[in-house]
């Protein structure tokens, strides 16, 4: 294993991967709140750490992923209540929908999708920890953590105590002895779903189901904790507090956060009312072009989304799609030119270095897409070898075509073709344009070349 460089929120630095146990990696992502369907903005960190956990199995680790899902919240609760649904019920709906979303986008399910709802005792467990230890205390059915009594509280965010209050999301309670105290668990209210408690029947706070549900399959500290940047205060500082405040441990090890994803320099919010869902991103675009902008780009930064960087990401995927389907057409047995395993064997080294420098997606996909470029004119052994090699990075990007379909389809496709130019040949071009739009239709891009007609899935 070469070595690999993240950058930590918390210290501030570019450091040098070191995760707690020598060849295991446990990695722990903040998943959404199911309260309505998924927008591209969550897409952006589920992508992402795919990717990360795909390149990191790639060097050699093993890595179990962690991502929850929070199923009981106000958001959920106050959407139900406007619909007159069940919470509970309404937010596995969307929970499932979540998943066929990043099904489509071909993000890998984590190993385990932990729900707030199925791990009650562990969370009534933490909250009772944290009680006996000094730091939280009960307040009319209400418990909440003290920030006073832990210190450095905001060295995640880097703020001081005095300046938290700005901007920040602190509910108003005069149950609290510090406005900047956060809830660990909630008095039931009349009609919102609940569970029995030492402090009478009630349901967890925000900020309390992550630590409890990725303490109890990662460890006292994780190897990396990540999300969205917007995550980074108050959710992962109160889950810092809380987290060390019990188990007396450093709660990760690195900290990675997504930049977020913007539409004309604003946040992408629904009360702004500039959120494109992913299942209308869909009905538009291959799932791939979304995967292929974000990984167009640097993690860290903010991702303006817009017409144009979807217009531009187009033809590369295209590009990228027609290389694989013309190295297929043309591979042949035998051994590779020397330029050629020269070639993969830089276009590997570029691209393993770029995403061992704290994971720099974007100069891993220049150097992918300069191999791809190359290889779209090889054919025989070179072609053969170029394909292998798209393949093995496709591992790490997973962005080459699927389904390609068998023998009988290529055959009626190629019938077809024949039949287009045949009609291009007798000047029948209205004919000949019909069979090009309605292959279009289907997915089978045509271009004509020199040396003839390719076509290729899109």
């Amino acid at each position: 294993m070469g070595d690999i460089y993240i950058y930590d929120t918390l210290s501030g630095e570019r450091r040098k991967f070191e995760p707690f146990h020598p060849g295991r990696v446990g990695i722990y992502v903040c998943g959404p709140t199911t309260y309505d369907y998924a927008h591209i903005g969550h897409a952006r960190p589920a992508i992402m750490f795919d990717v990360l956990r795909r390149f990191l199995e790639y060097m050699g680790y093993d890595v179990i992923l962690i991502s929850n899902i929070t199923d009981v919240d106000d958001k959920i609760i106050n959407k139900a209540n406007e619909l007159g649904k069940d919470p509970i019920e309404m937010a596995h709906y969307y929970a499932q929908e979540y998943l066929k979303d990043m099904d489509s986008l071909r993000v890998r399910r984590p190993n385990i999708i932990p729900k707030a709802t199925r791990h009650m005792e562990e969370i009534i467990n933490l909250v009772k920890t944290l009680i006996e230890k000094g730091y939280a205390y009960e307040s009319g059915g209400d418990v909440y953590f003290s920030v006073e009594k832990f210190k450095n509280y905001g060295k995640l965010s880097h703020r001081k105590m005095e300046d938290m209050l700005a901007g920040a999301r602190v509910e108003v309670s005069d149950k609290k002895r510090n406005p900047l105290d956060f809830a660990l668990w909630k008095a039931a209210k009349p009609g919102e779903p609940h569970w029995p408690s030492p402090w009478g029947p009630g349901r967890p706070g925000w900020h309390i189901e992550c630590s409890a549900m990725s303490m109890t399959y990662l460890g006292s500290t994780l190897d990396i904790h990540g999300g969205g940047a917007d995550l980074i205060f108050p959710h992962h500082e109160n889950e810092i507090a809380q987290s060390e405040a019990a188990t007396g441990k450093p709660f990760a090890r690195y900290w990675m956060h997504v930049g977020l994803v913007r539409f004309e320099k604003e946040k992408m919010s629904k009360s702004i009312g500039n959120v494109f869902l992913i299942r209308d991103f869909l009905k538009k675009y291959p799932p791939e072009v979304l995967r292929l902008m974000y990984l167009n780009s640097h993690y860290r930064k903010p991702y303006d989304f817009s017409e144009k960087n979807i217009t531009d990401t187009i033809p590369l995927l295209e590009k990228i799609w027609s290389t694989y389907q013309i190295l297929k057409k043309s591979a042949s047995g035998g051994d590779a030119s020397e330029q050629t395993k020269m070639r993969i064997r830089n276009a590997k080294r570029s691209i393993i270095s770029a995403l061992s420098d704290d994971f720099n997606t974007r100069e891993a996909l220049a150097e992918y897409l300069n191999f791809v470029n190359y290889a779209k004119d090889l054919h025989g052994p070179d072609a053969r070898a170029a394909l292998e090699f798209l393949g093995e990075m496709d591992y790490i990007f997973d962005l080459l075509p699927r389904g390609t379909g068998g023998d009988k389809e290529e055959k009626l496709i190629g019938l077809l073709l024949e039949v287009r130019n045949e009609e291009r040949r007798r000047k029948n071009y209205d004919i000949a344009d019909y069979i090009r739009e309605q292959l279009e239709k289907m997915g089978i891009k045509i271009e004509d070349t020199k040396e003839g007609t390719r076509w290729y899935l899109i």
